[in-house]
């Protein structure tokens, strides 16, 4: 009998986990097929960003039954690779303690894009497609 391999464990660390991290754990969801445990925190938590929820619901995700997690709810957990996905040069990312592996990805906040309606979509449709590529390029074959 084949033994069974444990999940990967992935977690996505924003600061309000209200974009980024939360199309990130949508993303590699789908691209992994319940292959790993994925999930995403902030260390100031609020609502969903109703613009990332539609951008998602594009590619036929469906994120808007989520909501915004504290990094505390995972304090105790560990997990084998931790991705803060934070713009480094305009806020705090947030450091996780229990990360075997840490990789920090520098996405703009989305939410801080101006301009009509369909400009700001046209940022969160950017950064999901820049998340959608670094996943597949760099964090899957990590995960494999």
């Amino acid at each position: 009998m084949e033994e069974q391999q444990a999940k990967k464990k992935v977690l996505f660390l924003c600061t309000h986990n209200s974009a980024r991290s939360q199309m990130a754990e949508a993303l590699l969801n789908d691209f992994g097929g319940g292959r790993f445990e994925v999930c995403s925190a902030g260390t100031q938590p609020t609502d969903m960003n109703q613009e990332a929820v539609k951008v998602m619901q594009e590619i036929g995700i469906d994120i808007s039954h989520n909501r915004s997690k504290s990094v505390t709810t995972y304090a105790n957990n560990t997990f084998d690779y931790v991705v803060s996905v934070c713009d480094i040069n305009s806020e705090q990312c947030p450091v996780f303690p229990g990360a075997t592996n840490t990789l920090k990805w520098n996405f703009r906040d989305p939410a801080m894009a101006v301009g009509s309606d369909e400009q700001k979509l046209t940022a969160f449709r950017t950064l999901r497609d820049e998340i959608s590529a670094k996943i597949t390029q760099e964090l899957l074959p990590l995960l494999q």
